[in-house]
C-alpha cells in the first residue's frame, strides 16, 4: 500500500518532533534509530526514507526545537517589550527547565554533542543561536547595535551556562541558587 504524501509528510513531522524530545532527553549517543522511530510510532524500517543519517535527523529536530523557542520568545517581545526580558528569564532559568531537557532549550541539552558533530548539526544550532540571540539585543540597552549585541551575548551565555551548570551540580540549594542569580542579573 503507497503511503500518501501527506501522510509521508505527517510521518516526517512525527518523527522529528519525537527526536527533537529524545535526543534532549537522552542525549545523541542515549538513543538509537530503532528506539528514535519506535518513540515516533514508526518502524526503524522507514528512516532512511526520510533521512539520510541520525545525524542529519538530529540537526532538523534541534533546527526545530530552537525555531520554537524563537517563537516563544518573539511572542513575549510582542505582548510587551518591558516585561519580555524577565518572561523569557522567568521561563528558562527555572528548576523546571534544570529538571526537564526533553522540553527545554536544545544548545543546554546537546551543545556538547553537538559540538562533536558535522556540519550540517552545528549549522542547526548555529542558526537557532543567532534566532535567540536575535530576540535577545532588542531588549538590550546601549548605545548602538554593537553593544546591545555585547550585551545579549553575555546574558545568554550566562542562560546557557546557569543550566548547564544547575544540571551539573549535587547540591539542590546551589542548583537553585545558580539559576536565581542569573535571573536576577538578566534585566540589569
Amino acid at each position: 500500500m503507497k503511503v500518501s504524501r501527506e501522510q509521508v509528510a505527517l510521518n516526517r513531522e512525527r518523527i522529528v518532533e519525537t527526536a527533537a524530545r529524545l535526543f534532549r532527553e537522552k542525549g545523541y549517543d542515549g538513543i538509537g534509530v530503532a528506539d528514535l522511530m519506535k518513540g515516533a510510532g514508526l518502524t526503524h524500517g522507514g528512516f532512511y526514507g526520510h533521512f539520510a543519517s541520525k545525524e542529519d535527523l538530529l540537526a532538523e529536530a534541534a533546527a526545530h526545537a530552537l525555531k520554537k523557542s524563537v517563537e516563544r520568545w518573539e511572542g513575549y517581545v510582542t505582548e510587551g517589550r518591558d516585561t519580555a526580558l524577565e518572561k523569557i528569564g522567568d521561563g528558562y532559568l527555572t528548576a523546571q527547565h534544570r529538571d526537564h531537557p526533553e522540553k527545554g532549550c536544545s544548545v543546554t541539552a546537546l551543545g556538547a554533542d553537538v559540538a562533536r558533530l558535522g556540519p550540517k548539526a552545528r549549522h542547526a544550532m548555529t542558526e537557532g543561536a543567532r534566532g535567540q540571540l536575535a530576540v535577545l539585543e532588542q531588549l538590550m540597552p546601549g548605545a548602538d547595535a554593537t553593544e546591545q549585541r555585547k550585551q545579549a551575548l553575555a546574558k545568554y551565555a550566562s542562560m546557557i551556562g546557569a543550566i548547564v551548570l544547575s544540571r551539573a551540580v549535587d547540591d539542590e540549594a546551589l542548583s537553585l541558587e545558580i539559576l536565581d542569580a542569573v535571573r536576577d542579573a538578566l534585566p540589569g
